[in-house]
This record gives structure tokens, sequence and C-alpha cells, in this order.
């Protein structure tokens, strides 16, 4: 089978599109053709193994490979369909179409994979492309898990920052489904995709400063691993909840001060990709709630090309690698 592997890290030209081996399914196993997968900022990192947050790099790089990478197909977010199951599995079928997310198994950049029944797989929207369906998992879990947190009430103000990407896309959605007033925060080139999505305002972000513009949120989302801590937390109303994405150490350590012994609360409990998260994502999907926004479609030969779209930080929504297009 065809598949984009990478043998050491660095920049996007070391991704090579090779013949590997097909995977077998164990007992327990799906064994899926992959149709799309969504090219992340997160696939990016792993490649070149650079990370805006470093306080996990050297556990990653021990877990990942100290020399070179230990996986060599990325691609943690996909839609496919079942090929064949193990003889333990009995929730899917041989083409049952899917979408899902690989926890750090990764491997959606092949044509084929095996993953574990038990992960957050599910019946793919029946509205909706392999490739729209390929861009739904991380931005949505992502966002569903921190927004639910929140206990987002109708008419409360949330500001998104970084609501241009993957995440932040699908929290501008979510956070309007909920009954909220949407701020997103981002560049210039994104305000008209953010308010055909339902951002009610919006700060660009290389002009303005949004916690030095003396507004103030219940809720703040936020992507940026670089945003000011204590601006964030000031911008808040009382009683209001900071939700970090993208933690720093420090900013770790001050959100225990800060729900402690203060009357807001900062939040960075990472998503756990649940099948039941899915599954509501899935039924906001089918219901027109939400949607992906995809930015543009890859052909897997063309995987570099898509981490380079990426990384410009010129994209439109999600990156997405079409599979079945070598």
């Amino acid at each position: 089978m065809k598949a984009v592997v990478y043998t050491k890290y660095g920049p996007p030209d070391v991704l090579e599109l090779k013949e590997v081996e097909k995977p077998v399914p164990r007992d327990d196993e799906v064994l899926i053709k992959v149709h799309a997968a969504e090219a992340t900022k997160s696939d990016c990192e792993l490649r070149s193994f650079h990370f805006p947050v470093i306080w996990f790099w050297l556990p990653l790089r021990i877990a990942m490979g100290l020399i070179k990478p230990k996986k060599q197909i990325l691609g943690g977010y996909f839609a496919g369909e079942i090929e064949s199951v193990g003889k333990d599995v009995s929730t899917f079928k041989k083409g049952d179409q899917i979408f899902g997310a690989t926890r750090l198994r990764f491997g959606a950049y092949g044509e084929y994979m095996c993953l574990p029944a038990c992960y957050a797989l599910v019946l793919k929207p029946f509205n909706m492309s392999f490739e729209e369906a390929a861009a739904a998992p991380l931005g949505g879990l992502n966002a569903l898990h921190f927004l639910r947190k929140a206990n987002i009430r109708k008419g409360e103000k949330v500001l998104v920052n970084g609501a241009g990407g993957s995440i932040g896309t699908f929290g501008v959605q979510i956070a309007k489904a909920m009954g909220a007033e949407v701020t997103a925060v981002d560049s210039t080139i994104k305000e008209e995709m953010l308010r055909r999505i339902g951002a009610d305002h919006f700060f660009d972000y290389t002009r303005e400063d949004f916690t030095k513009s003396g507004h103030t949120y219940d809720v703040i989302f936020d992507m940026n691993a670089k945003s000011s801590y204590s601006g964030c937390v000031n911008s808040l109303n009382p009683k209001g909840r900071y939700l970090m994405a993208n933690p720093r150490l420090s900013d770790m350590l001050r959100s225990v001060l800060t729900s402690k012994f203060t009357d807001k609360t900062a939040i960075f409990v990472f998503a756990g990709e649940k099948e039941e998260e899915l599954l509501a994502l899935k039924t906001m999907i089918e219901e027109g709630k939400i949607k992906p926004i995809v930015d543009k479609v890859y052909p897997l030969k063309q995987a570099a090309e898509a981490h380079q779209r990426v990384e410009t930080e010129q994209r439109l929504g999600s990156v997405v690698i079409s599979v079945g297009k070598s």
C-alpha cells in the first residue's frame, strides 16, 4: 500500500510517498481503508519536533523517538471505510463509513491502517464527504470538550482566541449553538470566514490586543500558547472561565491559584477524544448546527505541500489530505 512516511525530523520535505506493508488487524481491531486525513498543526509539530509549548518536549521526544520517529506514518484524524474486522469486533462491519481519531497510533497518512474498535470511531455523518468528515474530529472534539467544561449559558459572551484554526472554527460554531454572543480573534484574512460561520464581533490581533480593549467576557477559549495569562484572566467578567487549549507550564500552575483564590476559573484539562463526544459532534453536524471548514484538499503525494499550507497560517479552516488521490 502507499503511505506518506518520514524517517527523520525536519521540514515538510522529509515527508515521502512510499510503498509499505499493508497492516493486518488483531482480534480487537478494525482494518480501515482511509479516504481522507486532516493535516494538522500537531502533525507539523511532530514532523519537525518543534512545539510552541516546550514543557512536554522531552517526555514526548522519548515516547516518539529520540533520534528518529518511531511511528513513521503521521495522521491522527481521518475518515474512511471499514475493510475488515477482527474476530472479537461486533460494533462494525465491512463497508461501514466512519470517521474518528487514532490517539497516538497515528497512521492516517496511508491507504490502510488498523485501530482498536474501542477508539473514538463512529459512523460518518450522512451529510458530508470523506474530506469534510476528516476535518471534523480534531477541532470538533477539542472545542466541544472545552466548551462543555465552561457550562455556557444562553446570552453569555464568549471570546475565541485563534478562531480561524481547526479547533477555533468549531469553537465559534459550538459557542453560537449554545446561545452565546461570540467574539473571534485572528488575522485580517480570516474575518469574513469567521463572521460567516457565526462570529458576532472580530478582533484582528495584528492590529489590536483584545486584552487591552476594555471589553470583558464570560468565557475566553484560548488556542494561543503565547497569550498573556494575566491579560486574559483580567478580561473575564466575575465568575468567568478561562479555557486554555495550549497552556504553558507556568499558566497551568497559575490556573490552580486563580481557581482556588478568585471567583474565576482557569481550565486546561485536555480532551479525551471519547466516542460519546464524537457521537454528539456527529449529531450536531447532521442537524446543521455546525460544519467543518475545509480550506484546501491535497492528494497524498502532496502531503509536504499540505504541511507547508498549515504552517503558513494563511489557511481558512482545515487542510485535508485526500488519501485516495495519490
